[in-house]
């Protein structure tokens, strides 16, 4: 499994970092990814009209989009709604690798609006 990180926001923007601060970010969260991809132009984002920070896509070993849309169904900031949610892009995940059609396969994603250049 692959997973990239996308920041789409334009520098001067809100959510605009540079690869090192990316890099000490994703330490100080031990997050994983494969690479994190500076997209300040937004061609990436625009591309899969990425629309909030978060926004999720999950595309399977095909090339093909099986999910696009929210972490979970929890829109919420607060930790402790982790638990009781139910998280789609796993959902996805389980379902498109094991060969299933995704049960849920768009939902509306939440968050921060994506700061594009203009």
């Amino acid at each position: 499994m692959i997973w990239f990180t996308v920041i789409s926001s334009a520098p001067g923007a809100q959510g605009y970092v540079t690869a090192a601060q990316e890099n000490d970010y994703m330490r100080e969260m031990h997050a994983a990814p494969t690479a994190a991809l500076l997209d300040p132009d937004g061609q990436l984002g625009h591309l899969y009209d990425a629309k909030t920070t978060p926004h999720m896509f999950v595309i399977d070993p095909s090339g093909v989009l099986i999910y696009d849309g929210a972490i979970d169904d929890r829109p919420t900031p607060d930790p402790a709604d982790i638990a009781g949610a139910t998280n789609y892009v796993s959902q996805a995940l389980t379902e498109g690798m094991a060969g299933k059609q995704v049960s849920v396969p768009t939902t509306r994603p939440y968050g921060c609006s994506v700061k594009y250049a203009h």
